[in-house]
């Protein structure tokens, strides 16, 4: 199960991450991403009760199979734990922990722990990492992708922080099998208006852009 959620959410391209306050607002948003055709969601854990969250969001898609549900900013095991329990078909944290890798495999659930550094993703992938979140990506670029991608191609790598509708593709050209979006895409403006027809229109620039750089 592991490996094909793995493949699916490189197949995907990108992971819409989500923090938010409103329960209601927070489905609406998903729903909203969801027919802008991104279809993998991380609700990070710094969203107030958020594990109710991942357990609603989790229930309401359990027959869609495209729909792929994970937790971010996943510190410690324990926590992984619950996010699991909760229904995360993946687990997504800003750093590296051994014990996060650990409980995510023996859930049979992809692992996508934070790294740097050049050793720091090697190490998460010596750790059993599935993919390794390299964050802040904005502080080097897309081309910091393609000096790790050189020494490093076994590695599968996702870029988070810095990734805008417009250069995601240019990530993916750059090696990144997946990317991770967050602000770019969940327009502060147009969530608090309840502008979700905007969100959705996001959501597919992000879609063409990924499209375009694989075509």
């Amino acid at each position: 199960m592991r490996h094909h959620t793995v493949q699916a959410l490189e197949d995907k391209g990108a992971i819409a991450i989500i923090r938010m306050d409103d329960p209601d607002t927070l489905m609406r948003t998903v729903d909203a991403i969801r027919a802008g055709g991104i279809t993998a969601i991380e609700i990070t854990m710094t969203t107030p009760d958020a594990l109710s969250a991942i357990e609603q969001v989790s229930a309401a898609y359990a027959d869609d199979d495209p729909v792929r549900i994970g937790a971010g900013s996943v510190l410690d095991g324990p926590t992984a734990r619950q996010a699991l329990t909760a229904g995360a078909e993946y687990v997504v944290s800003p750093v590296l922990k051994a014990e996060m890798i650990e409980m995510c495999h023996r859930y049979d659930v992809p692992a996508i722990p934070g790294a740097f550094t050049p050793t720091e993703v090697q190490r998460a992938h010596e750790l059993g990492a599935d993919v390794v979140k390299v964050f802040p990506a904005s502080a080097l670029g897309p081309s910091y992708f393609g000096a790790l991608r050189g020494p490093m191609p076994h590695v599968k790598l996702m870029p988070t922080g810095g990734v805008s509708l417009d250069n995601a593709g240019t990530w993916i050209e750059a090696g990144a099998r997946v990317v991770g979006v967050g602000s770019a895409l969940l327009d502060e403006q147009a969530v608090a208006e309840g502008d979700f027809d905007q969100i959705t229109d996001n959501a597919r620039a992000l879609r063409r852009s990924i499209d375009d750089a694989r075509s």
